[in-house]
């Protein structure tokens, strides 16, 4: 057996400039929150004053969010290895942040379950409703688990298409988008048809607090998380450009999916305009690599990582 060399013992060290290792220092000072810290006690009486027709909706959506926040903590986990096992250790040193960000996400979205909707049953039929094509259950895992047995640079665009352009990029952006609409649009209720004490308190706090503020955290932390994805796949690409297409056709095919699930779900115009928008904003982010040399994408100067985190 050939013996080990480390990269941080030989005359390379660790590559401060590149886009992994700034996305890592900003999570050490951006990631550090306790889902448990958030108080949830004005959500958990705002929800007793919801009404049934919006406490409908509000629930599928947050029931969505649990099962997407479970998904990608658990099938990150192949991709992290085949970042190890190719050595490029400022790539996998944010990725460790990356796992630990969306376990707390996974965490802090069933806080919300227990104490503030107070569900403890099987919620799996609820789902069940509302997704003809579950990218959750099929194509994540599928193309995040087809790098154990193939890490190809063509199943690693593919794999990270699907996790951070469309699960992160398009799905998770509109999911924040519906829900804070509606946790807006019942504010707005509530404050119209409550003359007393209630209202008064909804003007100076917003509905349901702990959970907007949840999700502005899980926001920051994902815009990092797409910033890698944009880059892993920018660098992949740059190293054989006949890649692109791999990246083109997979976004395509999966927003077509989503087009499909929304037309069947009556989900409202101003929802699909703007997952039309994130969509688009993802694909030319992503053409804009068949532009840039690998040493473009990973020069030492950190202007990538300007252009990278500016982007998004």
């Amino acid at each position: 057996m050939a013996q080990r060399t480390y990269v941080t013992l030989s005359n390379r060290g660790l590559n401060h400039d590149i886009l992994p290792m700034k996305l890592y220092q900003k999570a050490k000072k951006l990631g550090i929150w306790n889902p448990c810290d958030i108080d949830l006690t004005l959500d958990i009486e705002h929800w007793q004053h919801t009404p049934d027709v919006y406490k409908e909706t509000l629930r599928c959506i947050i029931f969505d969010f649990q099962a997407g926040e479970e998904t990608v903590t658990l099938d990150l986990l192949p991709l992290v290895m085949t970042i190890a096992q190719e050595g490029r250790l400022e790539e996998e040193l944010f990725l460790t942040t990356f796992l630990w960000e969306e376990a707390k996400h996974t965490e802090f979205i069933r806080r919300i379950l227990d104490e503030v909707l107070q569900e403890h049953g099987d919620l799996h039929a609820y789902r069940a409703l509302n997704a003809a094509h579950d990218l959750f259950s099929d194509d994540l895992p599928r193309d995040m688990n087809r790098l154990l047995t193939d890490p190809s640079p063509a199943n690693q665009v593919r794999a990270s298409v699907t996790y951070n352009m469309i699960v992160e990029g398009v799905l998770a952006e509109t999911g924040y988008y519906s829900l804070l609409r509606m946790l807006d649009l019942i504010e707005n209720i509530l404050v119209e048809t409550d003359d007393g004490p209630f209202s008064k308190m909804l003007a100076s706090t917003n509905f349901m607090p702990g959970l907007r503020q949840g999700l502005r955290l899980f926001q920051r932390d994902e815009s990092r998380h797409i910033a890698y994805g944009v880059f892993l796949i920018s660098r992949l690409i740059a190293q054989d450009p006949s890649l692109w297409s791999i990246a083109e056709a997979h976004m395509k095919k999966h927003f077509a999916s989503i087009e499909s699930n929304q037309s069947q779900n009556g989900t409202s115009e101003a929802i699909r305009a703007y997952t039309r928008q994130q969509f688009q904003k993802r694909l030319a982010r992503l053409a804009q690599a068949r532009e840039q040399s690998l040493e473009q994408i990973c020069q030492a100067d950190g202007g990538e990582g300007k252009k990278f985190l500016g982007s998004l």
